[in-house]
């Protein structure tokens, strides 16, 4: 099992938006993560990747297991592309970097900086810094944004790869990455219904 989630809840602004989750994910399997903005997907995933803790329940997982991919592509402007991966790979103990330049098609975009990229080349770039982090989980928040129709294409084999290698992930998002494979997680049924509102911070979706 690469993840085990029991009877989680998880809050933003102080608030539980989802409780009583429960799932796992094996390796070689993907779990779509379905819902409305604003019902709790990117808590979830925050909560998973460790960057707020639980209200409540438990998480079966190693953190050293994860890789995540949030809507900023964590990237450093004045670093050209291949400096960027050469960084990660190095905080991370992954991998070199010639596989994620391939696989996300930035061969041709390895000496320009990132701060003068598109929002699409970003984003590319952003997503091949999962390949060179080594880890088995990838936890995706809308992974497809910015991306168009090619590089989602690229993108969805990129991930149909990293699951037949024995990986898993978990996915935020609308778009259909053609992952037969995949189960659909619909977050609706464990939303915290909230009748009153005092204005918390609904940023996070």
């Amino acid at each position: 099992m690469v993840i085990e989630v029991r009877n989680l809840a998880v809050a933003r602004g102080g608030v539980t938006v989802l409780h009583g989750l429960g799932f796992s994910v094996r390796p070689g399997q993907a779990l779509v993560l379905r819902g409305p903005n604003g019902s709790g997907k990117t808590t979830l995933l925050r909560t998973l990747g460790g960057l707020q803790p639980p209200v409540a329940g438990e998480i079966d997982l190693n953190p050293e297991a994860v890789a995540y991919a949030a809507h900023a592509d964590g990237l450093k402007s004045t670093l050209t592309v291949a400096e960027n991966l050469i960084f990660w790979s190095e905080i991370y103990g992954g991998p070199a970097i010639d596989r994620a330049v391939t696989a996300m098609d930035l061969a041709k975009l390895t000496r320009r900086r990132a701060g003068e990229l598109s929002a699409g080349q970003k984003r590319r770039l952003g997503l091949a810094r999962l390949l060179v982090t080594g880890r088995p989980l990838w936890l995706l928040d809308e992974p497809t944004v910015s991306l168009d129709v090619a590089s989602v294409a690229l993108f969805a084999g990129v991930v149909r790869d990293h699951l037949a290698a024995g990986g898993a992930a978990l996915i935020a998002t609308h778009v259909d990455l053609g992952l037969p494979e995949a189960r659909i997680f619909d977050l609706d049924p464990y939303r915290t219904r909230i009748l009153a509102r005092d204005g918390f911070d609904e940023a996070f979706t």
